[in-house]
Formats: structure tokens, sequence, C-alpha cells
């Protein structure tokens, strides 16, 4: 799948399938986007489990951002949604939900589910914008900061997406 779109600044950008030769541009988006990132060994089982995975590119071939998604009996479970930051709010994480949930309607998977930190207000209004629905709570989800005062970790907001379509 190599699907090509057009952001917000006209620019053409390029999905395609995340490979291990993506990792190095990929670990660079992951460690400056999160608090807690997940390592390379993390991506490299996600590729060879053969979840979805898919990496976005500007006209440059520099990566943008990246989705990873586990597919289930009936659903998808998005794991990782990420967008290098000098990219935001121009709608490519958006693209990528689209391509996301374009994927689970032609494999019939009917939901698709998600855990986003409390504080990401900026996630869970992308997410609600979507359509999705907060349905619940994991506490102490999300380990806690390096060297925050709280120990406890972070509660994570469970939110589902039921897939038009796919029946």
């Amino acid at each position: 799948m190599s699907a090509l779109w057009r952001s917000s600044e006209s620019e053409a950008v390029r999905l395609r399938p995340m490979t291990v030769e993506h990792l190095d541009a990929v670990m660079a988006v992951e460690l400056a986007s999160h608090l807690r990132p997940w390592t390379r060994g993390n991506f490299a089982d996600s590729l060879a489990s053969g979840y979805c995975a898919d990496a976005l590119f500007d006209t440059r071939a520099s990566l943008i951002g990246y989705c990873i998604a586990a597919p289930g009996a009936d659903e998808m479970h998005l794991l990782n949604l990420s967008v290098a930051p000098a990219q935001r709010q121009r709608g490519h994480a958006r693209y990528m939900l689209d391509a996301l949930v374009e994927r689970c309607r032609a494999n019939r998977l009917t939901q698709l589910w998600l855990e986003v930190r409390v504080s990401n207000e900026n996630a869970r209004r992308l997410y609600r914008g979507y359509g999705m629905r907060e349905v619940g709570l994991r506490p102490a989800y999300y380990p806690a900061a390096p060297n925050a005062g709280n120990r406890r970790g972070e509660d994570a907001v469970l939110m589902q997406l039921q897939i038009e379509g796919t029946a």
C-alpha cells in the first residue's frame, strides 16, 4: 500500500508500509514525541508480528509520522500514532486514521480501540472529533514520567470507534 495525499500545506505526502529500514527515523520521532517512548525493540517486534504498521513521508522522503495497530478477531487496536512535532496540526494524524479505518473496513473489522493519556488533550480532541467515544478508564496504565513525583503512573482513557460499512 502506498497512498499519495496532499497535506493542508499542499505538499504531497505518501503513506507506506513501515519496514525495519525506517526505524532510525521512527525512533527520532518517537523520542521527540513521548515521555516514555517505545523502544526500537517494540517497533521491531510489532513488524515481526505482522501488525499494521505504516509510515508517512514527505516528498523529500523525510518521516512525518507513523501508525501501528494490531488486528484482532473483529477489531483493531491502535497501539501508536505519532507525528513529528514540527509536522503537527496539518491533518497528518487524521489522514493516518482514515487509512487505518479503511483497512478495518477492507478486513471487515467492526471496531477500533485505543488508549490515550488522560493529559493528552490534543489527541483526545482529535479522536473525539473523529467520532470515537471515551468508554472507560485504565488506572495507572502509563508508567510515571522519569523523575516524576507521581510514582503511580498516568491513567489512560479507553476510546472506541464503531466502524460503519463493515457489515
